[in-house]
């Protein structure tokens, strides 16, 4: 039978342990974890991430943490490298290598390699003592007071204080290069951030013949057929080559219920004037933030000039994948 209150235990201890251990590196970012951060803005190449074991998957994702915030880095196998891939690094990059006892075998036996190149070596390891830290041009120290593991065997708050350290050290990179959002969207454009941060709304909108538009004195009939030929749900209104007004399905609805048939109406008699535009250079996000805070399902767009160049609905951002 499962104990329910012995498995709530259990994990408590973990999530309390691994929450101390991370708490502790505070007092770690110190001159050391500068000095590395500087050697890292100075490098001319790439950071080049190793680790064996469970320290090799968590330098996996430093590396992938810091290749999409500005810093140049990718992972190599320290027991591939010595068997060829220690040719993947140049003279002018950097190593960053992980190991929480800091004795890790086929860590130890890059150093000459590394040291022959001239590259230099930032070590994040558990014992300050150890022989990659004692080699290392500058040691952060990822030490914890014990394993979250109750058997103290698998590594678990240790790996914890590694992915810490090892983030705080690529969002304080991220910083100090002065990276922006828009920075990151370019390294993720198949993400929903990077179309969000890089989709205009001139990518998505409906222009051309797409664009429904009347002017004001036509029927509401004539603006019913303009609105299903587009499947907007909207239509633009243009006297003398102006944007005058709109008339969206909202409009129909509302109106229909007070007045009954109005297919012979005019449009100016149920159309909003002065509707709410946007430009063609803004971010589709920006459309978004602009239907949501106004309720409404669709907008027009305008170019520099003011002029009336084309429109897109809610169902437009969703497909392209904004919302």
């Amino acid at each position: 039978m499962v104990d329910s209150q012995r498995i709530r235990h259990a994990a408590t201890e973990v999530l309390e342990t691994e929450a101390r251990a991370i708490s502790a590196l505070t007092a770690r970012v110190n001159g050391d974890f500068v000095q590395a951060c500087r050697m890292i803005l100075d490098c001319p190449g790439h950071l080049i991430v190793t680790g064996m074991g469970k320290s090799g998957h968590i330098g996996h994702k430093l590396a992938a943490t810091l290749a999409s915030t500005g810093t140049p880095a990718f992972f190599v196998h320290p027991a591939e490298a010595s068997h060829g891939d220690l040719g993947m690094i140049r003279p002018d990059d950097l190593v960053l290598a992980l190991s929480n006892s800091g004795e890790t075998e086929e860590l130890l036996r890059l150093l000459p390699g590394i040291k022959r190149l001239g590259v230099g070596l930032i070590a994040m390891t558990g014992s300050p003592e150890a022989s990659l830290a004692r080699h290392a041009d500058v040691h952060l120290d990822t030490s914890v007071d014990r394993e979250a593991c109750p058997l103290g065997l698998a590594p678990t708050a240790s790996t914890s204080a590694q992915l810490a350290l090892g983030d705080a050290l690529a969002i304080a990179l991220l910083d100090a290069r002065g990276f922006t959002a828009e920075d990151f969207a370019r390294s993720h454009p198949a993400g929903a951030l990077g179309r969000r941060l890089l989709l205009r709304i001139s990518d998505i909108m409906h222009s051309g013949d797409e664009l429904p538009t009347i002017d004001s004195q036509s029927t509401i009939t004539e603006a019913i057929v303009q609105m299903t030929r587009s499947r907007l749900g909207l239509c633009a209104v243009i006297d003398n080559e102006s944007l005058t007004g709109i008339v969206t399905d909202g409009d129909l609805r509302r109106h229909l219920e007070q007045a009954g048939d109005i297919r012979d109406h005019t449009v100016a008699s149920i159309m909003t004037p002065n509707p709410r535009t946007i430009a063609a250079g803004e971010l589709a996000a920006a459309a978004v933030e602009m239907m949501q805070s106004h309720r409404i399902q669709g907008l027009l767009v305008t170019n520099e000039e003011g002029k009336l160049v084309g429109a897109l609905n809610f169902q437009d951002l969703l497909q392209a994948g904004v919302v």
